[in-house]
């Protein structure tokens, strides 16, 4: 696969434990091929995490514009939190970063947050397509759990709900899909702490719809019917994938301005 041809994007998803990236169909919002997914680095640091995404876009023979998500909030392409990342993430000019790497200028790297782009793969081709008023939130449940949120189809960046303290806890650190596996929850445990979460969600936003994403939304038919919660919830359209798709859009737009 070589090139930008019209209509196309690259996407790389940066997570606590992977890091996948793909050409991206950016009509359609779909990959275009097999994705590459190469374990993240131990420790998370910045350096070790370029080189894979440098390792990941070259694979597919892309010289154009590249999107990356990152688990942190993300400003002008500076990364300004690190969720399940290094610390040494916070404060570091990740688009600089990527487009030395990458051999590109600064203009054709976009640095978004992962749950961001993931929304926004899933407001434009997914579970949200046809949810474009009131209040959505994604969340995307992974190594920690991220969210994005939508205002009549607005993105509003850089929320951070995964850390909202509830029963005295990070959420994170009780409901992400890797606490399940990490303490061995069934599905009915891990619902309720879900269910927990979501009620926080609620008691803060009073969303319209809430749409569920990560790799759990695979096997969302083991979990979303044990929901208590007030607001509908759906599974995410694209599953995993939609941070990629996202980020391939974003770095798609890059080629027009």
């Amino acid at each position: 696969m070589v090139g930008t041809a019209k209509g196309r994007g690259f996407g790389v998803d940066v997570g606590g434990s992977g890091i996948k990236g793909c050409v991206v169909d950016v009509e359609a919002g779909a990959l275009e091929g097999e994705r590459l997914r190469i374990p993240t680095p131990e420790g998370a640091e910045p350096d070790a995490i370029a080189d894979v995404v440098a390792d990941i876009v070259s694979s597919f023979d892309w010289h154009g514009p590249v999107g990356v998500t990152l688990p942190c909030v993300v400003k002008g392409g500076m990364a300004l939190t690190a969720a399940n990342v290094h610390k040494s993430w916070i404060g570091t000019d990740a688009a600089e970063l990527f487009a030395k790497r990458l051999g590109r200028a600064t203009d054709e790297i976009i640095v978004v947050n992962d749950a961001d782009a993931a929304g926004l793969a899933e407001m434009r081709f997914g579970a949200g397509r046809s949810h474009h008023k009131g209040v959505v939130v994604v969340l995307t449940f992974g190594t920690g759990i991220g969210s994005s949120v939508f205002v009549d189809g607005e993105l509003v960046p850089n929320t951070e709900f995964g850390h909202l303290e509830v029963d005295g806890h990070n959420a994170e650190k009780r409901a992400a899909a890797s606490i399940k596996e990490d303490e061995d929850l069934s599905w009915a445990e891990w619902a309720k702490r879900v269910t927990r979460y979501l009620q926080a969600v609620e008691t803060v936003m009073w969303p319209d719809l809430i749409i569920a994403g990560g790799g759990v939304s695979k096997k969302a038919e083991k979990w979303l019917p044990l929901l208590e919660v007030k607001t509908p919830v759906l599974a995410a359209g694209l599953r995993n994938d939609a941070g990629i798709v996202g980020a391939g859009c974003m770095a798609s737009q890059l080629l027009v301005g």
